[in-house]
């Protein structure tokens, strides 16, 4: 359609027929779904998103973009299958009017994009814990990170685990860089998450799974225990206890312990302990 890429805005629009249809695929979509798509660019995944019958909102920074797409979805515009947000999901002012009664207010939804690289981890923290949460999140990232998310190689991190207390990841399909015009650096994957809620902070209060969290993985050299004891106004010789009652190693890295895991320490660990 001409839209030149922006590499300010991290665009690289995709071209690619079978990923279209790939994404499509996983993500079950019905005419009573309403999908959320970050980034609508000149259209292409919208195009697919619309053709399931689902009912599309689409938020788009990019002022270029707004006259092309007003053209080519001005059927679905005017039968409100297709809503535009011309703003930056960043903003405050466009987050509010998003969950406003004309858009997402009250409804369910699911959230389909292909995401610039550079607010990746932004937006998985802006859907998972401040707004409200998709029902389902399928996003087109960079495959490193896809990677790390799922953490085939059993070595978790700050992502791996900050996206796992709130829904489960799932690798799909890498995507080569040729499937995008114009060609990334890197190729990506496609990652889906499932299960979304809070289920996991009814007994342990968010901000203390991640200020443990963030504590334990300190430092990958050294083991949880020492990373905890240093950051956190905690003994040793406390922490062996709360780890042998919880049937934790002594020995263990906090990049070898899982979701859950980490939830049970966070719950064990007395919060008016900890430094500011």
């Amino acid at each position: 359609m001409g839209l030149a890429a922006k590499k300010s805005l991290g665009q690289h629009f995709l071209k690619s027929e079978e990923v279209l249809v790939k994404i499509i695929e996983i993500s079950s979509l019905s005419r009573e779904d309403c999908v959320l798509e970050i980034g609508a660019g000149e259209g292409v995944l919208t195009e697919a998103l619309l053709a399931s019958g689902a009912t599309v909102i689409a938020v788009e920074t990019d002022e270029r973009a707004l006259p092309l797409l007003l053209k080519r979805f001005q059927e679905a515009i005017q039968t409100k299958q297709l809503r535009l947000i011309e703003g930056d999901i960043r903003n405050e002012s466009t987050q509010r009017e998003l969950f406003t009664a004309d858009y997402l207010g009250g409804r369910a939804y699911k959230l389909i994009a292909n995401i610039p690289y550079y607010i990746t981890g932004y937006l998985f923290r802006l859907f998972l814990e401040t707004l409200k949460q998709p029902s389902l999140m399928v996003f087109l990232i960079q495959h490193e990170v896809a990677m790390q998310i799922v953490a085939t190689d059993k070595k978790e991190g700050m992502l791996s685990l900050s996206v796992k207390a709130f829904g489960t990841p799932r690798y799909i399909k890498k995507v080569p860089r040729d499937a995008f015009l114009p060609p990334p650096k890197v190729d990506s994957a496609i990652i889906a998450i499932e299960d979304i809620g809070k289920k996991n902070f009814e007994t342990v209060r968010m901000e203390q799974y991640f200020r443990v969290l963030k504590a334990g993985l300190g430092s990958k050299r050294k083991m949880l225990i020492g990373n905890l004891s240093q950051t956190l106004n905690l003994s040793k010789i406390e922490l062996q206890e709360i780890f042998t009652k919880l049937s934790i190693p002594h020995t263990v890295r906090g990049e070898d312990v899982d979701v859950d895991t980490w939830l049970k320490i966070a719950k064990n660990l007395p919060e008016q302990k900890e430094l500011d």
